[in-house]
């Protein structure tokens, strides 16, 4: 008791100082002035990108090495291009399932349960990962145990056994998972959209129960032969490590690595799709609005001015555009704003708003209306250097760890991107204009081309049929 009486009268004494200090400020130095935070100036910080070193094993894995001895541990990357772009029709998922037996599948020499095992013993943090358009794999660990950890991950990589118990259980736990995002709007909408948008592409076949079900272990072994050997793969180590003993030890786990290259045709960039609205039915008391088209890619030039577009637009959260329209100043959405996703070919730039279904239809005429703003009116020069000013700290604040400098400087080159890429990247953001994003504006941003999912319910749809042309009712795909 008598210290909670303490507490409080230290608190009391701390607030009546503060409260003396203010009045005081404000009273007795009136020369002071208060200043608005966005109009303090400072001095222009230098950054200088930092480069990692590159070499090439005599099998034709590339490394990627970057030093950082401020922590004991060893972060360990692979890059293999592969992808779910590449399952075949009909086995949709196998990628993914691939990934995910690999980590948990087991190898030629180390059962699954024993990996586990070992993991657990020395803490160390083993992940697989598919993606649309690539596999990757992460190893983290202490200095100490790098040699243990190394020769899990280059037996998971070289020799997987895929173990018919697990895949057993990976193939029910994918089904599962694609079950219930029927009970998730978002991801269902996020899902069909992708359909939608790329039609009979690659990119466009997603997993179902069916396909998931097809896959067996003859198509894991299949796939892991047509994508695994040595010339496709990419790693990148960085951290507690010298480049001699980096060099040494890859060469160790790797250098016998060698399997004949497997040619293999890259899936075509998807074509433009005919714009149109499509309604899901769910009987749920909001709706999900999602519109996509194709945009700029990486090696796209515009791909800049893109970008700075998509912040103003609704990617940089509060200021943008369609956060404070349609979210602050109308209140027609708990959560709205736009994306811009760059792929090495191609990039998706949408918008979206999670809204009541009475103002549904409402909550898309606005998006569609500001998106047309962009196209025919200049976007405040303050606006556009806001954004790059934004851009420009998040951009320096992605290279934080030497994992991540290591790592991005080997996906540019995954990506086929100039050798300068990064070192530009900065300098090019602020060479835009805002006649530039008015052109790419009008360029890429036709709304006779955007895709638009709207999914909820029968009051949603009817708003819907009522205020827009070209609106079909689909059937989920799970």
């Amino acid at each position: 008791m008598q210290k909670m009486l303490c507490r409080s009268f230290l608190l009391s004494v701390l607030f009546y100082l503060l409260l003396f200090c203010c009045s005081t400020n404000a009273e007795g130095d009136s020369s002071i002035p208060l200043i608005n935070p966005d109009e303090l100036s400072y001095r222009q910080i230098q950054f200088v990108l930092p480069q990692a070193k590159r070499i090439v094993l005599d099998n034709g894995i590339i490394l990627y090495i970057f030093e950082d001895h401020e922590l004991p541990l060893v972060n360990i990357s692979a890059v293999i291009r592969t992808g779910s772009n590449y399952d075949p029709a009909g086995k949709e998922g196998l990628a993914e399932l691939m990934g995910t037996l690999l980590r948990t599948g087991g190898t030629q020499s180390i059962s699954a349960d024993a990996i586990d095992e070992s993991l657990d013993f020395f803490a160390g943090s083993l992940s697989v990962s598919m993606s649309r358009d690539s596999g990757s794999l992460s190893l983290s660990v202490l200095k100490d145990n790098v040699d243990e950890g190394l020769h899990i991950f280059s037996q998971i990589m070289t020799n997987p056994a895929f173990e018919e118990s697990k895949i057993a259980v990976a193939k029910k736990l994918k089904i599962e998972e694609l079950r219930r995002i029927a009970d998730d709007p978002q991801k269902l909408a996020f899902r069909e959209l992708k359909r939608l948008l790329y039609g009979d592409n690659p990119a466009g076949r997603l997993p179902s129960s069916t396909s998931v079900h097809n896959v067996h272990r003859d198509d894991l072994t299949r796939f892991y032969t047509q994508f695994f050997y040595p010339k496709n793969i990419m790693i990148a180590v960085s951290g507690d490590i010298s480049s001699e003993q980096a060099i040494m030890k890859i060469k160790k786990y790797f250098g016998s690595w060698n399997k004949s290259i497997q040619h293999f045709t890259q899936p075509p960039i998807p074509a433009k799709q005919k714009g149109h609205i499509y309604f899901l039915s769910k009987d749920i008391p909001q709706s999900v609005i999602i519109t996509a088209q194709l945009a700029p890619g990486k090696k796209n030039h515009d791909t800049y001015a893109f970008e700075l577009l998509d912040f103003i637009l609704g990617s940089g959260g509060f200021k943008s555009r369609i956060f404070q329209q349609i979210r602050n100043n109308l209140g027609l959405a708990y959560s709205t704003g736009s994306f811009y996703t760059k792929l090495s070919g191609y990039g998706v730039f949408g918008a979206y708003a999670m809204t009541k279904s009475e103002t549904t239809a409402n909550v898309l005429s606005h998006i569609r209306t500001l998106i047309r703003d962009v196209q025919t009116s200049v976007i405040d020069k303050k606006e556009l250097e806001s954004a790059i000013k934004s851009i420009h700290n998040n951009f320096i604040f992605s290279f934080h760890s030497a994992e991540q400098i290591a790592l991005q400087q080997l996906v540019m080159e995954y990506d086929d991107l100039p050798g300068d890429y990064l070192a530009q990247y900065r300098d090019r953001i602020a060479k835009v204009r805002t006649e530039d994003l008015m052109r790419v504006a009008n360029t890429y941003l036709s709304l006779d081309d955007a895709v638009i999912l709207v999914v909820g319910n029968e009051t949603a749809y009817n708003q819907l049929v009522f205020s827009f042309k070209n609106v079909s009712r689909i059937e989920g795909s799970l």
